[in-house]
């Protein structure tokens, strides 16, 4: 029960890594607040959740838009009165095209839901984790974020940005009593790759082509599953983790150590 009583807000539950978190942190004893875009895959976490004991809300809001961050946030507060967590772990990807290559359709959307989204939410839930003087902030970065192979452009331009909003709020309210960590993942069997929202093309490997996906897949030294990437998001949400703050925890099976 390492979370017991804390109630944390987590993004992109409906499958893959926030899937996992959102079982693992309740287990652990968090009430959890599931927000997803897709109401059908939110609405199924939320009945497994509850079918394990779990004590859980959903909310359903795309957090590359302003007003559903701050809904996400207040959902929290007036379902359970507090916020103690925040995991930012939605998230899309790119198709790979480097900057000659890139599309408007695609910079925009993969900036507003991976950059701009953790920021929205980040200011949202600052005046309650201000109010009591205590919170903790877990990002979900990339190797992408770390170095500029690992995906296109945008994306990694994305998750650069994620890792730099995670060390400036970790600096900036470092004596407020807040935590902000990063978790910079590597080869994750999730459902990144899909279509969010409608709003941009499926991005999938075949999308990509075969020569460019080989490659990618290639540079992974290994495949890990989402409940790796939950248990180490539960020691930066976790009061284990106290005295770590502005870290950027690499989870890459060894990817970036070259």
């Amino acid at each position: 029960m390492r979370l017991e009583g804390k109630v944390a807000v987590i993004t992109g539950t409906g499958s893959g890594m926030g899937r996992a978190m959102a079982n693992l942190f309740a287990k652990e004893g968090a009430k959890v607040v599931a927000a997803e875009w897709n109401k059908a895959t939110l609405d199924a976490v939320v009945l497994e959740v509850k079918a394990a004991g779990g004590d859980i809300v959903g909310v359903q809001g795309d957090v590359s838009k302003r007003a559903d961050d701050q809904r996400i946030i207040q959902t929290a507060i007036d379902t359970y009165g507090r916020i103690d967590i925040l995991v930012n772990n939605a998230g899309i990807m790119d198709n790979m095209a480097a900057a000659g290559d890139f599309d408007e359709a695609t910079l925009e959307k993969v900036m507003a839901v991976n950059s701009y989204g953790p920021l929205y939410l980040i200011n949202a839930a600052l005046p309650h984790f201000l109010g009591q003087n205590k919170g903790v902030i877990v990002n979900t970065a990339s190797v992408a974020g770390v170095g500029g192979g690992a995906a296109g452009v945008v994306y990694t331009m994305s998750k650069h940005a994620a890792i730099g909003l995670t060390k400036n709020t970790a600096w900036m309210y470092a004596k407020k009593g807040i935590r902000c960590n990063a978790m910079a993942v590597g080869g994750v069997a999730t459902g990144i790759m899909e279509n969010t929202a409608g709003k941009v093309a499926a991005m999938d490997v075949t999308s990509i082509g075969p020569a460019r996906a080989g490659e990618w897949a290639s540079m992974a030294p290994a495949f890990g599953e989402s409940m790796d990437i939950a248990l180490c998001a539960l020691y930066l949400a976790s009061d284990e983790s106290k005295f770590v703050n502005g870290a950027i925890l690499n989870i890459d099976a060894g990817w970036t150590a070259a």
